[in-house]
């Protein structure tokens, strides 16, 4: 379990029956772990040096174990500390890279196998992003989703400004219209779009994340670098934006927003009876009242319509 903290399996096995045998003496821990004493002795400087353990100054020398959560807090810190000296040094070493370097067509587009790979490239993407993420939401999902949505809500403390834009299968999952919601309260601008073509999320204009097939879950996604193609993502997310409608109400009531929402989103009356835990009929005649007020003939019209008369606004 140690050994990603630096902890080599031995000496974590040595610590292990340090914990149930404390201040017992060197001698002691190399007969329950049946190895050299001498051999103990090199286990225990290790440990000490990670802090996992201390030693007494009476003779025999006793060990005392640190309390693991204490002591594994501390090694992750470390852990966490090289690993932004190298992420530094990283850049350092993209920024030597002679420009005609970095803008060859091999370099402009990486190839991601796996979803666990996919998952962790979305997170480290996350990581980095300081200004601006914008998203095209719809299902299915290769990261775990409530992982995902606390890295966003985290970028959103920080202040990044985050622009989704939802389709009516992403709403329609289990706690999607509550999840849309719950993402607007905490402050993304969110809209829904009754056709969102694919997967996307554009990290600070800097790169894109996009699956390799639009309809399934597979293992492998691209991420497109600064080039005329993230142009072309960036500029196709804004096109859809400029159609969508927003989900978060202004001056309508929560029912009549979400009403609003759903209809936009292409969702039936039955459909939308569940989600707003109403009759159908009921909602066939509110659907037909906000339609007939609107002016509208078509469900997602009578969303447009609600947005420019500033029915629905962003947050």
């Amino acid at each position: 379990m140690l050994e990603s903290v630096g902890v080599e399996p031995p000496d974590e096995a040595a610590y292990r029956a340090l914990l149930s045998a404390p201040g017992c003496s060197v001698a002691d821990l190399a007969k329950r772990l049946a190895r050299d004493e001498q051999d103990v002795w090199a286990t225990v400087g290790r440990l000490e040096k990670l802090g996992l353990l201390t030693t007494t100054t009476e003779q025999p020398v006793r060990l005392l174990p640190t309390r693991p959560d204490v002591a594994v807090d501390a090694l992750v810190a470390v852990r966490r500390a090289e690993l932004d000296r190298v992420r530094a040094e990283a850049r350092v070493l993209v920024s030597e890279l002679r420009a005609e370097e970095r803008h060859r067509p091999e370099n402009l587009v990486e190839v991601i196998v796996g979803q666990e790979a996919i998952a962790a490239r979305f997170a480290q993407l996350l990581d980095k992003t300081r200004e601006q993420l914008l998203v095209l939401d719809r299902p299915p999902y290769a990261a775990e989703i409530e992982k995902s949505d606390a890295s966003v809500r985290d970028l959103l403390r920080e202040g990044v400004v985050i622009r989704g834009i939802y389709s009516p299968d992403s709403l329609d999952v289990p706690g999607g219209i509550d999840e849309a919601y719950s993402a607007a309260d905490a402050g993304e601008s969110s809209r829904v779009h009754p056709r969102v073509p694919m997967k996307l999320a554009v990290f600070d204009r800097t790169a894109a994340l996009l699956p390799l097939a639009v309809e399934e879950l597979v293992d492998s996604a691209l991420v497109v670098h600064p080039s005329a193609l993230l142009d072309a993502l960036t500029e196709m997310f804004w096109l859809l934006w400029d159609q969508a409608v927003p989900v978060v109400p202004a001056s309508l009531d929560p029912l009549e927003a979400r009403l609003m929402t759903l209809l936009a989103a292409g969702f039936k009356d039955d459909a939308i009876a569940r989600h707003l835990a109403l009759s159908s009929r009921t909602v066939g005649r509110r659907v037909a009242e906000l339609m007939d007020t609107l002016g509208a003939r078509t469900r997602f019209q009578a969303g447009i319509h609600a947005q420019r008369r500033h029915l629905l606004d962003d947050a």
